[in-house]
């Protein structure tokens, strides 16, 4: 995979590039804990989301913050990412959404988005054990055919081996974007060739990459900011919110849990 990397010829040109404030205020919230210890977590099974979606901000802030390589952040956020499947499985998470790599992403340097890349094989690779034990099944939402072909081949075996898993969904936005999953969806069912009077909410819910599995009832952000980043755009419309200044690498059961429990407390009324 070395060398210059082949972008899609529809990719962001824009450089997405860390502000000094937001490095001085990750830098700042070193030694602070993932989040105050919940309490003891005894939210009924019924009060709790199904799915749950995860924006995994913060990786690269994290890094900068202890002096080390974006990489370095990065792989943290990977080693993250272990626990809260785990913890999901403990939950009880019918389907676990990851953010992991944006089409907008592309606009990263050639270094940076080749090591995204390497880790994810890798990660794949070393985990696919682990989430058949867990009973995880792994899905990936996003344009993979655009994926180098190693990368596309290693998503590919982890999707086979972990089909049987009934514990836990995993979906993996990886080369994603929710504008161009809408794009997708419309040229579907184009394809299908559905007239303009059949094309409803329901036809364009089942062309999308997360047919067939509930919205999510909870979307996460990680690291201070409060936007959706193109996140499930479709799917998130009746989502509640939660955001935490906690850098991803730094987000683990206790800040977690903290999410569930906030879920918990609010009344869902869906226009009603």
């Amino acid at each position: 995979m070395a060398g210059r990397i082949t972008r899609p010829t529809d990719s962001p040109a824009l450089v997405h590039r860390e502000s000094q404030a937001a490095t001085e205020q990750a830098v700042a919230a070193i030694g602070s804990p993932d989040a105050a210890p919940t309490e003891p977590f005894e939210v009924p099974r019924e009060e709790l989301p199904r799915h749950v979606a995860i924006i995994m901000d913060g990786n690269r802030r994290w890094a900068k913050a202890r002096g080390r390589s974006e990489m370095d952040g990065h792989a943290a956020g990977v080693e993250n990412i272990r626990e809260i499947i785990r913890h999901s499985v403990r939950r009880g998470v019918e389907v676990l959404s990851l953010y992991a790599f944006s089409r907008e992403n592309w606009a990263r340097s050639d270094d940076e988005v080749t090591g995204l890349f390497m880790l994810l094989e890798k990660a794949i690779r070393n985990e696919t054990a682990e989430l058949k034990a867990q009973g995880a099944r792994v899905r990936v939402l996003g344009r993979v055919e655009e994926l180098p072909p190693d990368t596309a081949t290693s998503i590919a075996q982890a999707l086979d081996e972990t089909a049987g898993g009934r514990r836990l969904q995993v979906n993996i936005a990886f080369n994603y974007s929710g504008r161009t999953e809408l794009v997708d969806a419309a040229r579907a069912l184009v394809a299908r060739g559905l007239r303009p009077d059949e094309i409803d909410e329901e036809a364009l819910a089942g062309a999308l990459y997360t047919a067939g599995q509930p919205d999510p009832d909870i979307v996460i952000r990680t690291g201070g900011d409060e936007r959706l980043s193109n996140f499930l755009i479709w799917q998130a419309a009746y989502a509640e919110f939660f955001f935490s200044p906690i850098l991803w690498p730094d987000f683990g059961r206790d800040a977690f849990d903290a999410a569930l429990i906030e879920f918990a407390s609010r009344q869902r009324r869906f226009g009603r």
